[in-house]
């Protein structure tokens, strides 16, 4: 209706004079407008795309001073108040404040925070623009008060419906075979005694104390068997995939059909931190940070492994159970051993999830020292939970993004004994599916 007249490299070409002039009869025409169905469909989507800032501001205007009464206008009056553009944003918040659109609210708390917060005396916020104060001003009118305690009570209010949805969806966390991990202190890290191949640096994990609350942690790292029950639901959909997930994402691991790491009772391995993300979801739960980690490992007394601070080749599958050797020089003697490793030798590299229980941490859990890395939803290097945000793009383009690298934890088959430690810090490519890494899950304790 409007392609000739807003044609954006016809804009483009104009001078100062024609431009306002040909924005001037744009608006006329909408204002006139006949008040059709296809009036509103094609103001919302000049509204959302249109090349010209000025054209989608008339847009939003447009819709909000006309069509407040359509779902699709306020929609896209909603969706505007995050225009890149700052007048066009502005125009939307202002009428989303205005004529009181409920749509809006999630948008602008987004912008300016909850209003319950900012409009108790004394609330500190940085300096802002013109945005934070159109936001206010539409938040206090959308919910008629500035009272921060009626504004709780009408916020929640006003969400009911989504807290009942998100309550809804909330899956039962999956206990079946998880252990305790009480809340409280427990120390971290370790003082570096030596720098060198694998070794730490006081930088990397430094001695402190850290206090959590109570959670759960599964006993073992997730079996094949329990991994196949997730497949089972979940395979083919997106009902528990992390928003970054790959297009197409296929949850089935890399290993899935390789004898020597698909038992039932082994830990699952070939999987990447989307499929674990995915399966924490369905199973109710999360990927451990890796101070949870850590402190299910090795509890509060500062142990240097799972079972206490002495080495004990008995309690954990490493490099010289699984290579069957009974000790290793240097790096060199471990570089010359790992080379050799085919894709059937060795013949056994992992043992069952539920193996060798004289090496449970002091919580119960199981082989949190060997077999198999496990991944954290830490960030290896800002060590904040991790916020991916690479979809479209491959592991050759994402491999030296810091965004890109979690925090694995306690050691593997292949791994020296320095990396079985409860405070040494691993890393991998969050796309990256090795049959050395698997994982465990935390839950939430309930109140």
């Amino acid at each position: 209706m409007f392609d000739e007249l807003v044609d954006a490299a016809t804009l483009a070409g104009l001078d100062d004079q024609a431009y306002a002039d040909r924005l001037h009869e744009f608006e006329r025409a909408v204002t006139d407008g006949d008040g059709t169905d296809r009036l509103v469909d094609e103001l919302c989507a000049l509204a959302g795309g249109h090349g010209d800032w000025n054209v989608r501001r008339i847009a939003v205007q447009t819709l909000g001073a006309r069509f407040t009464g359509h779902a699709a206008a306020r929609e896209a009056i909603s969706e505007a108040t995050h225009d890149d553009v700052d007048w066009v944003a502005f125009t939307a918040i202002r009428t989303a404040g205005e004529h009181r659109i409920p749509e809006s609210v999630e948008h602008m708390i987004r912008i300016s925070g909850w209003p319950s917060n900012f409009s108790r005396p004394g609330y500190a916020r940085k300096p802002v623009g013109c945005g934070a104060a159109f936001t206010k001003r539409a938040l206090w009118n959308y919910f008629g008060s500035h009272d921060p305690d009626e504004l709780r009570a009408l916020e929640d209010k006003h969400f009911a419906d989504k807290h009942a949805a998100v309550a809804a969806a909330r899956r039962e966390p999956d206990l079946r075979d998880a252990v305790l991990v009480p809340a409280g202190p427990f120390i971290a890290g370790a003082q570096a005694q030596e720098i060198g191949p694998f070794q730490m640096d006081d930088t990397d994990n430094p001695l402190r104390v850290v206090t959590l609350p109570a959670f759960h942690i599964d006993r073992t790292a997730v079996t094949n068997a329990r991994y196949a029950e997730f497949l089972a639901e979940a395979k083919g959909s997106t009902e528990f995939a992390h928003p970054d997930e790959p297009q197409g994402k296929d949850y089935t691991p890399a290993h899935w059909r390789d004898p020597r790491f698909n038992d039932p009772s082994y830990p699952v391995v070939g999987v990447d931190w989307y499929d674990a993300y995915a399966f924490a979801r369905w199973a109710g739960g999360k990927l451990p940070s890796e101070d949870q980690w850590e402190k299910a490992a090795r509890g509060t007394d500062a142990r240097a492994y799972p079972w206490g601070d002495e080495w004990d080749r008995t309690k954990a599958q490493s490099v010289l159970t699984a290579y069957d050797r009974k000790e290793l020089r240097d790096l060199a003697d471990l570089e010359a051993l790992l080379v050799q490793t085919t894709l059937d030798w060795p013949k056994s590299p992992v043992v069952a999830a539920d193996a060798l229980p004289a090496g449970a941490s002091p919580y119960g859990a199981l082989n949190m020292a060997g077999n198999v890395w496990e991944l954290t939803r830490t960030n290896f290097f800002t060590r904040a939970d991790m916020a991916p945000f690479f979809k479209g793009h491959g592991g050759s383009e994402v491999m030296n993004r810091p965004e890109a690298f979690h925090v694995l934890r306690g050691g593997t088959w292949t791994s020296p004994l320095v990396c079985l430690t409860t405070f040494y810090r691993g890393k991998d490519l969050l796309t990256d599916r090795h049959n050395e890494v698997g994982f465990r899950c935390v839950y939430e304790v309930a109140a």
